[in-house]
């Protein structure tokens, strides 16, 4: 007899690392729901990063799937963010949280830092293993940002930078070593209101309506939020006695005021969208304008900035415009990058389709159904000539003075229509959110293709973290003062509308591209794919965008107002909305877009996007038949 060949010692290996990947799960999700205290913690592992504002769900937490054979490293490093899944569950009041949080923009994505910062804090300071797993985390992440290599202390996001300084000082450990330099320089620049809302949060940091509360003056200091905008702000100075009532019954009447803060942030709106409708226009694309009269006609026929010749807005705050375009680019995906990397990160997203196909494939089948049911062939009942209706026979049966019924095939008004997908390539969305838009970008370019609607994927950023050329050259120039936005855009074009999606497939695995995502100014992308759009011939048009928050540019705020941007992208959706045959809708992954826009959506989960994106445009399809046939 034969003897049986023995298993390959590679093929053993791989066995061992598998078991060992599923022993290390195992103790993972143990671990965490101890820590969490709570035994009926759903914990799941999801191929590719998970951002930290979705780590955590109602019950359920999300974790990175550990590879086989990965390196000790990388096991402390997803200890880490199992560590600070388990504390913020264990921690941290969702509700309170909530209340008391400012409104979207850099104002909120500080204070969320800061909160997840204070809870990682409290694990840190009682156990020296999980301090360990959170610091090598951080180092990590920091090093996956690049911040490693930065020169100066403005190219460190803000809400990063308030987080880290934060948990070193309420736990005592230093800030990660990529970071160490920079982190010195950015707090040796921040002013004594800052510092001392700094050294509020720490000796508030075991409550977290104290901490919330110091977090909020902290963001009062930083000019970054009304004082007003808070009730309790006034009760700030002696909270910190009051710290060990915070479970007594006679607090509960004050809890309810920070809610009632809701309703002043919402009436402010109108107010700002009427500063903004009697602000100025937007000038000619990329030109000068100095004719003050026709700023306003300008912006409705090309949707370029305004520039420095444009009258500024009523409240003092100077018209939006570029100091420079001289740098800025409109770069397709297949430009900037090699063929053989872009075929290697196709097959990554391929791969991560593959956890997709299932739910995302359905609902697209299910809008593809939709859309072909529409441009299908209609029938005319009941005429008097034409083809013989054989199903209406019975009646002349039953009564022979009736006539026989004819009828007669006729095409239906189907509008031809193009969609745009402008999806946010800023750093916020690296990761799962990343992943998970260019996922449901290619399933949407296949979809509609099929059903003769031509689509259109877009994604912008800039080509620089804290400014490029653009803050050079105002440097060099003395740094005159309301130098308008101060980075170089990089607008990317991942599929055009006439290109078929088998030539355009390659160029989404763009979006998956370390270092290519920077950050984000998305009133001038807004403009930009608007400009595309009203150049189409097609009767419809409409314009999806996905973004997870705010317009932010460290480079741009740092020398203008602090609202410069989402003044401005509030003033082009304005426009556009109002003025423009496009019907715009914004989706928002853990971002209130709601506020921006007319037609919105939000989500916590990325997971999420794609059913939505269907969901939305099968609405969209839905009222036209509607009014069709109004």
């Amino acid at each position: 007899m034969r003897e049986k060949t023995p298993p390959s010692r590679s093929a053993e290996r791989s066995a061992e690392r598998t078991a060992r990947a599923e022993r290390f799960k195992r103790a993972t999700v143990g671990t965490v729901r101890a820590v969490g205290g709570n035994a009926a913690t759903e914990v799941m592992f999801l191929n590719g990063p998970v951002p930290p504002g979705v780590s955590v769900v109602g019950t359920q937490v999300r974790l990175p799937q550990p590879a086989p054979g990965m390196s000790e490293e990388d096991m402390a490093r997803l200890r880490g963010v199992a560590d600070a899944a388990a504390l913020r569950v264990r921690h941290h009041d969702e509700a309170v949280h909530a209340t008391i949080q400012p409104e979207a923009g850099e104002a909120r994505d500080i204070y969320d830092a800061l909160e997840q910062a204070r809870v990682e804090s409290v694990g840190a300071r009682h156990m020296a293993g999980m301090a360990a797993n959170l610091q090598a985390r951080l180092a990590q992440e920091c090093r996956d940002m690049g911040l490693d290599d930065a020169h100066a202390g403005r190219q460190i996001p803000t809400p990063l930078a308030f987080g880290l300084l934060a948990r070193a000082h309420m736990t005592g450990q230093p800030v990660p070593a990529p970071v160490k330099d920079i982190m010195r320089r950015w707090e040796d620049a921040l002013p004594a209101p800052v510092r001392d809302a700094l050294a509020a949060m720490v000796a508030r940091q075991d409550s977290q309506v104290e901490f919330a509360r110091a977090a909020r003056q902290l963001l009062v200091a930083c000019d970054l939020i009304e004082q007003e905008t808070d009730p309790q702000a006034e009760d700030d100075e002696g909270a910190a006695s009051a710290q060990s009532d915070e479970n007594d019954p006679s607090d509960t009447p004050e809890e309810p005021d920070p809610q009632e803060q809701d309703n002043p942030v919402e009436e402010e709106d109108p107010g700002l969208q009427m500063q903004m409708s009697q602000g100025t226009g937007t000038g000619e694309d990329d030109q000068d304008n100095g004719d003050q009269g026709g700023a306003a006609s300008g912006s409705e026929e090309a949707g370029g900035p305004a520039q420095d010749g444009d009258e500024a807005p009523d409240d003092g705050q100077p018209a939006y415009h570029a100091y420079t375009t001289a740098y800025d680019e409109e770069v397709g995906a297949e430009d900037l990058c090699d063929s053989e990397e872009l075929f290697c990160l196709r097959q990554t997203l391929d791969q991560q389709l593959v956890s997709m196909q299932g739910v995302v494939s359905k609902l697209a089948n299910r809008l593809q159904r939709r859309l072909m049911a529409q441009q299908t062939r209609a029938w005319e009942f009941d005429l008097e000539e034409g083809i013989l209706d054989a199903g209406r026979l019975s009646r002349v049966v039953v009564n022979p003075m009736l006539s026989l019924s004819y009828k007669h095939e006729r095409d239906t008004d189907f509008r031809d229509t193009v969609v745009t997908l402008l999806i946010d390539n800023s750093g916020s969305m690296r990761g799962r959110p990343i992943s998970v838009a260019a996922m449901c970008g290619d399933i949407l370019a296949r979809t509609l293709e099929r059903c003769a609607v031509k689509v259109e994927v877009l994604g912008f950023t800039t080509r620089a973290w804290k400014g490029g050329r653009s803050r050079e050259q105002w440097v060099t120039a003395g740094k005159p003062a309301n130098p308008g936005r101060l980075n170089d855009l990089r607008h990317i074009v991942y599929k055009a509308a006439d290109m078929p999606w088998r030539r355009a497939r390659r160029n989404l695995g763009l979006m998956l591209r370390e270092g290519l995502l920077k950050e984000n100014i998305d009133g001038e992308a807004l403009l930009w794919a608007q400009r595309r759009l009203r150049a189409r011939s097609e009767s419809r048009k409409i314009l999806m965008v996905i973004s997870d928050g705010a317009p932010v540019d460290d480079s741009t705020l740092s020398v203008n107002p602090g609202s410069y941007l989402e003044t401005h992208l509030r003033e082009v959706i304005s426009q556009i909305e109002t003025r423009s045959p496009i019907e715009l809708l914004a989706i928002g992954i853990g971002h209130d877009v709601t506020r921006y826009y007319r037609r919105a959506v939000t989500i916590t989960d990325p997971e999420e996007l794609g059913g939505t994106m269907m969901q939305k445009l099968s609405e969209l399809f839905t009222e036209e038949k509607s009014k069709g046939r109004g």
